[in-house]
């Protein structure tokens, strides 16, 4: 199914597992003969943590829809410079994490705007928001925020994008 990580009730549809204790047995044998790695509580991958995308195993371990945007997607896209310590998320809810050693902020984004996907891009099997997009959040989240490379910025999209997202409930 082109799949690599699995939450351990998708698993359990998958191998029509009714019972958890079954279900819990089996993971865990499939985790010791190195079948499965387990990557967090009820997370499971058939690669190694390491070898799997960061910001896919962040998102599929909220299990919502969710997108990598603000400090994460600037950094990609050169606009802020500095080291990232966390992988940035946007979604529903508001909370912190850890995966292994790579740690996530999700920041929590009301449902007109999260669903809006203007700005919003597939790629490598999860969505990440567009430079403008991404400083458009950032600018949502902190009116005040930063950015490094102020020149490479297309102020003029971003606004646009600003307008579609955040105006469209007015």
């Amino acid at each position: 199914m082109g799949q690599i990580i699995f939450h351990a009730k998708d698993l359990a549809n998958l191998w029509r597992i009714g019972n958890d204790n079954t279900l819990y047995a089996t993971l865990s044998r499939y985790v010791k003969k190195g079948l499965l790695f387990r990557a967090h509580k009820g997370l499971y991958a058939i690669k190694p943590i390491d070898q799997i995308d960061p910001i896919m195993l962040g998102i599929k371990a909220l299990r919502r829809f969710a997108y990598a945007s603000t400090e994460t997607a600037l950094a990609r896209s050169g606009i802020i410079q500095q080291e990232m310590h966390e992988i940035t998320l946007v979604s529903d809810i508001s909370k912190r994490f850890s995966i292994g050693s790579h740690r996530y902020r999700c920041r929590k984004l009301n449902d007109q705007y999260l669903h809006n996907i203007i700005g919003i891009i597939a790629k490598n099997g999860y969505k990440i928001a567009t430079m403008p997009r991404a400083i458009a959040d950032m600018l949502y989240f902190n009116k005040n925020a930063h950015f490094d490379a102020k020149n490479s910025i297309d102020w003029k999209q971003v606004k646009i994008i600003q307008k579609q997202v955040y105006d469209s409930s007015k």
